[in-house]
């Protein structure tokens, strides 16, 4: 089971943090427990608990957190919040500090590992390692965000069941080049019971416009000042092409590159063994240092 741990956000968003084992424990005569802390970050629209293989996994040597980001899973929608890229990294900074996590190794999906490269570059003293899973570096552009729009303009919600839910995402979504059975799954967590169906519990419009904060720029320059050991891994069939990737590593200060066979976009949950192939050595050398 996965413990909630509320964590305020900047401008008072409340939170949702979940912790995945036994909490820190404190024996007066030796001070603070000294387990080495994980950060899980999620990509847009995804939610904490996408992580939960990986944080059990990871439970028994660290102490493994994800955080539910601001307007995704059980935190905070406000209408009026900041869905910037500067509100993002506030956020997980703050988680850090209030769950006293660091110094520790941020572990981001998409989104997420840009929030991950982004506040290791502001931040170093709060973080000893990254692993930046399937995120572009580059600037995607303007036609990319209208595609977005149009895709979420197509969704054919309500959805009736879950079951509907799997088979669109995993098989009748237009981006799906193959079934799918591991991206419908994806999806069918991010989705609640409403009077009228199933719905996403996330605002599509807050989603859009926290992308639209990141997909004009590029941001080489930031992973260029993350001075920390950081971890690139790339779906075979994902989003961030090979060439791309090396140049990443190439511009990390001190970069190392994987790739997992077989998967796609959603690395950890396409191929959870491969994925953990490819963390495992990196935490340890992290750790080890």
């Amino acid at each position: 089971m996965a413990r909630r741990i509320d964590v305020t956000g900047k401008d008072g968003v409340r939170l949702a943090a979940w912790e995945f084992g036994d909490p820190p424990k404190t024996d007066p005569a030796k001070g603070p427990d000294d387990t080495p802390g994980v950060l899980l970050l999620h990509g847009l629209m995804g939610r904490a608990s996408h992580w939960a293989a990986t944080a059990r996994l990871l439970a028994g040597r660290y102490r493994a957190v994800a955080l539910d980001q601001r307007g995704h899973g059980r935190s905070e929608k406000p209408a009026q919040a900041a869905f910037t890229r500067d509100a993002y990294v506030d956020d997980a900074e703050a988680a850090l500090e209030q769950l006293g996590l660091a110094r520790c190794v941020l572990i981001g999906h998409a989104m997420g590992a840009l929030t991950a490269w982004q506040l290791a570059a502001r931040r170093p003293d709060l973080v000893s390692g990254v692993i930046i899973c399937d995120m572009r570096a580059s600037a995607l552009g303007a036609a990319s965000q209208r595609e977005w729009a149009e895709w979420f303009a197509a969704w054919p919600v309500p959805f009736a069941t879950l079951a509907d839910v799997r088979k669109w995402f995993g098989e009748d979504d237009p981006w799906v080049e193959r079934p799918n059975p591991a991206r419908g799954a994806f999806y069918a967590e991010v989705m609640h019971e409403c009077e009228d169906g199933w719905r996403p519990v996330f605002d599509p419009e807050q989603m859009l416009r926290t992308r639209e904060t990141w997909v004009y720029d590029a941001h080489w320059e930031e992973l260029a000042q993350v001075r920390c050991p950081a971890l690139v891994v790339r779906g075979l069939d994902g989003e961030l092409g090979r060439a791309e990737a090396q140049e990443m590593v190439r511009v990390l200060p001190r970069g190392q590159y994987a790739e997992v066979p077989d998967a796609g976009h959603l690395v950890h949950y396409d191929q959870p063994e491969g994925w953990r192939t490819a963390i495992e050595p990196f935490l340890d050398s992290v750790w080890s240092a």
